[in-house]
């Protein structure tokens, strides 16, 4: 085998990635006629009933038979769901019940009618919604489409019968589907058509001198073909591209078509996805947003045709620019586009026809590599509504009124001037008030100031005076390009301020975002960042926020939220959370609910779900768009607090098993070494019959030393598991400091033979209130740490006396002393510097520093001049001592 027609091993993983996938979501099969009549409805039983005696499980979620006998038949065994009843107008309409087959869940379901409009009120306003629920939740759908109803073909289908194709599927649903063309020649369909196979006779013979002509049937018949030949073979393209043989199918076309409020932009939409399946490519859709405001219509106007591109398929961009041409092609280099599509201009006025002319001519010129397509973009069913761009500038009476009052004030100053410089200074002086008026007021203002210094200086000043006629040539050019300048200054000022608007609206936006963002960051645990999101987003949107999350399955309101969700507004959550799609108010997703439900999830996985109840009547295109960016930053947080909880458990965890794991290898020594010494003396002790009853006291007393250790390990783990628990209470009473010295030395007497102990105590009683036995212990663990760390013959000193208030207890060596570094860790459980010899818990200076901080007390550790250590034990003494009597 060649190099050639080896596999591609990444594109074979990916394929069969992408097929791992498409199992986990449910199949669709799509049984496409050219129009009703042909058999879709009796060929997708016909295979139904193929399939329930393969063994699925079959059931029927909607199909409309229409009476006809051996379509009904085909129905015979199948599980049909009962439909849920809607009222509407007064009339009970049956639909199919989502949530019956949901909890249902078979194998397949049988869905007639993909391009269904729903009766208002069901989940989604469209049935072939209803259809992608199912499939991600794992059920295959078998159903049926006339290809009228693709999205992409419906202009043509509109063009050659001339009927108006009110319901739609976006081909992105096919994308994935397989279709079967359930085909049937014209001649025959037309005599079904006659035999009242398809609709009653009345309308039958309607609809053949109208539709079912048999030439709008034999083009309806090559449209369905083409998009059968469209989609057959893509599975065998996909593996052969991932089997690498053939770079035939590998094409760099990338499409771009630009979309605006215009009702041209939907067919045009359309089209680019048409272009982009023959070539199968990549298209994009571009929006340029520009410094103008959009009218509420046209802004409605301009979701929509996005919303089509997103369901067609296109990857969809937003940008921003004043200029369209130089816009759109920024975009087109930075995604490597090979072809922009325009339609030709269509406006019926000369302005219409130049500035459509303007922008093909910019786009040829402008788009260098990139290649141009112009092709005739019908309009679309929407109507254009008059003007798509709310007023730059709206001025007030007020405003009008200040500059009429500015000229007419300027017009009595130039009466006074006109007889010390002729009539040609009082123009430049209206100039220069227009220009100041500019300054300050609107378009209109500054036109009208225009307008009426011109009228006032040829009727009073220009001869010849009071009249509006000019004489010379000089004075007409003059007063020409006064008016012309005016004009100029009110378009420029107009220009400005709506660009300053623009700038604003945009400063708005990224303020927010930037606050958000940087609140955001500082945030360490869900309740924070719920609080920056309710409080940000209430801030910007000026209405109550909600947030929910799911706890123990159930979507449970955050009570930081403002806004109060009923149980039908949850369920509207519910949805959004489980599908990972915008719900709600101003979407197609149960659109009846008071709030917009948007999904608070990542790639990893789903939180929760963000409900805003906009005070407007509407949602602008900016708006979703930053409520979608705070929705993203606020997911992004969320995982990385929670992923930042993973990694602190993880971290605990893997502590814990180093310590369990310490503890296992200390306490194993420790228990072994002792217990290895006791019975090695016991079973000499046992087998010297003949003994010295000096060695056998030395055996004896070498037992009851392994005893004591052992008691000593033993005792420290208990201590440690007082500690950790919280029980160690301290039994505080009266004591003499130097007793608890002497007493503590003796019971170690045989530990500390091979060091010298020098005291540092006072002659006279020193009366201390503690826990006597606590005490006793801390002292005696830090006298063992002092003899296990020093070498044969080092001295040890202990002193006690009250200092600052409270009671002094030391004990110093002359040992190696602490390394700096690790001074802060010596009184750490488990902790053994590395130079530390053989034996040990690691536990000593842990009860240590917990018994006496039980106390109120610290202890804290030093190294002495001239070498070792010094540990030292202060313990708060506020009450003073009784006064012994002497008796």
């Amino acid at each position: 085998m060649s190099d050639s027609d080896r596999p591609n091993p990444d594109a074979l993983l990916s394929f069969i990635q992408r097929e791992e996938a498409a199992r986990k979501r449910g199949r669709l099969k799509v049984f496409l006629g050219m129009c009703p009549g042909v058999g879709k409805t009796f060929a997708m039983l016909e295979a139904a009933q193929r399939e329930l005696k393969a063994g699925r499980d079959v059931v029927i979620g909607y199909v409309e038979t229409h009476g006809r006998k051996e379509t009904d038949a085909l129905a015979v065994g199948l599980v049909e769901i009962p439909r849920r009843q809607f009222e509407y107008r007064g009339v009970r309409l049956g639909e199919m019940d989502l949530d019956a087959l949901l909890a249902r869940h078979p194998q397949l379901a049988l869905v007639d009618e993909l391009a269904h409009t729903n009766v208002p009120g069901a989940r989604h306003p469209k049935r072939w919604q209803d259809v992608a629920e199912l499939l991600d939740a794992g059920i295959d759908i078998f159903t049926t489409l006339n290809v009228q109803h693709v999205e992409s073909r419906a202009d043509t289908v509109r063009q050659v019968t001339g009927a108006e194709i009110r319901e739609t599927v976006p081909d992105s649903v096919l994308d994935d589907a397989v279709l079967e063309l359930v085909d049937l020649p014209p001649a025959e369909l037309v005599q079904r058509l006659h035999e009242g196979k398809v609709y009653l006779p009345d309308r039958a013979a309607t609809a053949a001198q109208n539709f079912f002509r048999e030439g709008n049937l034999t083009a309806l018949r090559e449209l369905s073909l083409r998009l059968v030949a469209d989609h057959v073979g893509e599975d065998t393209r996909d593996f052969r591209v991932a089997q690498a043989t053939t770079a035939a199918w590998k094409t760099g076309h990338c499409l771009l078509v630009g979309v605006g409020p215009s009702p041209f932009s939907e067919p045009l939409i359309r089209w680019t996805r048409r272009m982009a399946d023959g070539l199968r490519c990549r298209w994009l859709a571009v929006h340029v947003e520009s410094s103008r405001a959009l009218l509420p219509a046209a802004e409605a106007q301009l979701e929509k045709n996005l919303a089509t591109a997103r369901e067609l398929g296109a990857e969809v961009f937003t940008t921003t620019d004043d200029d369209l041409v130089r816009g759109l092609l920024r975009i087109g280099r930075q995604q490597n586009v090979t072809q922009v599509i325009v339609g030709k201009p269509a406006g019926t006025g000369w302005l219409e026809w130049l500035r459509g002319d303007q922008l093909l001519r910019r786009l040829a010129r402008e788009s260098g590599d990139i290649d141009l397509q112009v092709v005739r973009a019908e309009k679309s069913g929407t109507k254009a509504t008059g003007p798509m761009w709310r007023p730059s500038f709206q001025s007030s009476l007020q405003q009008y009124l200040t500059a009429v009052g500015v000229i007419v004030f300027t017009g009595l100053i130039n009466l006074g001037l006109m007889a010390l410089s002729g009539p040609r200074v009082p123009g430049l002086v209206f100039l220069l008030a227009v220009v100041l008026v500019a300054l300050k007021l609107g378009r209109g203002p500054v036109l009208l100031a225009g307008a009426l210094s011109a009228l006032i200086w040829n009727f009073f000043f220009l001869p010849p005076r009071y009249t509006f006629s000019i004489e010379k040539l000089e004075d007409f050019i003059l007063f020409a390009l006064y008016f012309v300048v005016a004009i100029v200054l009110g378009q420029l000022v107009a220009r400005i301020r709506t660009q300053e608007e623009a700038e604003r609206r945009r400063e708005e936006r990224a303020v927010a975002l930037y606050e958000f963002t940087r609140e955001l960051a500082e945030a360490t645990s869900r309740d924070e960042v719920v609080w920056q999101l309710v409080t940000q987003v209430s801030k910007v949107f000026h209405g109550p926020v909600g947030v929910v999350f799911a706890i123990n399955n159930m979507l449970t309101p955050h009570p930081d939220g403002s806004l109060a969700l009923s149980e039908k507004e949850l369920s509207v959550a519910d949805w959004a959370f489980r599908q990972r799609k915008a719900s709600g108010r101003f979407t197609d997703n149960l659109p009846a609910a008071r709030a917009f439900h948007l999904p608070l999830f990542t790639e990893r996985k789903a939180f929760g779900v963000l409900a805003v109840e906009l005070p407007d009547n509407e949602l602008t295109l900016s708006q979703r768009d930053l409520l979608e960016t705070f929705a993203r930053q606020a997911a992004l947080i969320l995982d990385r607090v929670e992923l930042r909880a993973a990694a602190e458990q993880a971290r605990l965890l893997a502590e814990s098993e180093r310590f369990s794991r310490t503890l296992l290898n200390s306490i194993s020594h420790e228990l072994r070494t002792p217990l290895a010494a006791s019975t090695s003396a016991a079973s000499a002790l046992a087998a010297a019959g003949s003994a010295t009853p000096e060695q056998r006291q030395s055996l004896m007393d070498e037992i009851q030393e392994a005893n004591a250790r052992l008691n000593r390990v033993v005792g420290n783990l208990l201590d440690v598991a007082r500690l950790e628990s919280g029980k160690v209470r301290p039994n505080r009473d009266w004591h003499d400091a130097r007793d608890l010295v002497q007493t503590t030395l003796r019971e170690l007497r045989r530990e500390l033979a091979s060091h010298p102990v020098s005291l540092d105590l006072p002659h006279e009683p020193l009366l201390v209130r503690l826990d006597f036995s606590l005490m006793q212990h801390a002292l005696g663990n830090l006298l063992l740490n002092a003899v296990a760390h020093t070498p044969l013959g080092t001295a040890v000193t202990v002193g006690t006396k009250i200092a600052d208030g409270a009671l002094a207890l030391s004990v110093a060596d002359r040992g190696p002393g602490i390394p700096s570094a690790l001074v802060s860790r010596v009184f750490d459980k488990f902790f053994r510097a590395p130079n530390a010899p053989t034996g040990g818990s690691g536990l000593g200076l842990t009860i240590v520093k917990g018994f006496v901080e039980a106390h109120g007390g610290t202890v804290s550790v030093e190294n002495r001049a001239g070498g070792g250590a010094v540990f030292t034990v202060r313990l708060p003494q506020p009450e003073k001592p009784p006064i012994v009597e002497a008796g």
